[in-house]
């Protein structure tokens, strides 16, 4: 970030797919839950990062009320990205706090580990995952995806395989359930996905129709 500089970096012989490493001398970091209590490091409970480092800046130009409300009271930077960390001090950056934060059936889940695993899988080329009300599980992870050129399977046959796909690739608790397979992913003119559009256009066409490839 531009506010931290480089804090996290996975160093040549220590580097794993997917994550972003471990602190780097003189920065600190912690992962704290939405009360502001410590996440455990487990490598699987999500929390939203917080950063202390030299090279932090001190605060926004002209606006002391940004500046509060980017920092804890003792001190702390709320990066306000969600992420990991296992024992050994290792972080996967799981999505953004602002719209990527699932809270499904119990679970926190953060909607770029779910993105990531969908484009492992060689059928998807561009992928979006979104929380949509769900009356049973508070919120349900609903995935948006573009399909490759090459992908064989029909529109039903994708779906089942996608969910399964991330159900064994992340955790059950994890799969999405439910997959639209679209042409093109809403987008602004500098070409960022807009989640909030896709949640829009999913309530104006459940209000129309029903939804026919929930997967329980």
């Amino acid at each position: 970030m531009t506010e931290t500089l480089l804090t996290l970096s996975a160093r040549p012989a220590d580097r794993r797919r997917g994550w972003v490493g471990s602190a780097l001398p003189g920065a600190e970091t912690r992962l704290r839950s939405e009360d502001g209590n410590d996440v455990p490091a487990d490598g699987v409970t999500v929390g939203q990062l917080e950063v202390r480092s030299p090279s932090m800046f001190t605060g926004y130009l002209h606006r002391d009320d940004a500046t509060r409300a980017s920092f804890t009271s003792d001190g702390w930077f709320k990066t306000g990205d969600l992420a990991v960390a296992d024992s050994s001090g290792f972080h996967r950056i799981v999505g953004r706090a602002s719209t990527d934060l699932i809270k499904s059936g119990g679970y926190k889940i953060g909607a770029g580990e779910i993105e990531s695993a969908l484009l492992d899988h060689p059928a998807v080329r561009e992928a979006a995952v979104v929380a949509v009300p769900d009356a049973d599980l508070g919120e349900r992870p609903v995935a948006w995806i573009v399909a490759t050129d090459s992908h064989q399977d029909s529109t039903d046959q994708l779906e089942t395989t996608l969910i399964d796909y991330v159900g064994d690739t992340l955790s059950r608790h994890k799969r999405p359930r439910e997959i639209r397979v679209v042409n093109q992913l809403p987008r602004n003119a500098m070409g960022k996905i807009q989640k909030p559009l896709i949640v829009e256009q999913m309530v104006a066409a459940s209000s129309n129709a029903p939804v026919s490839s929930l997967r329980t």
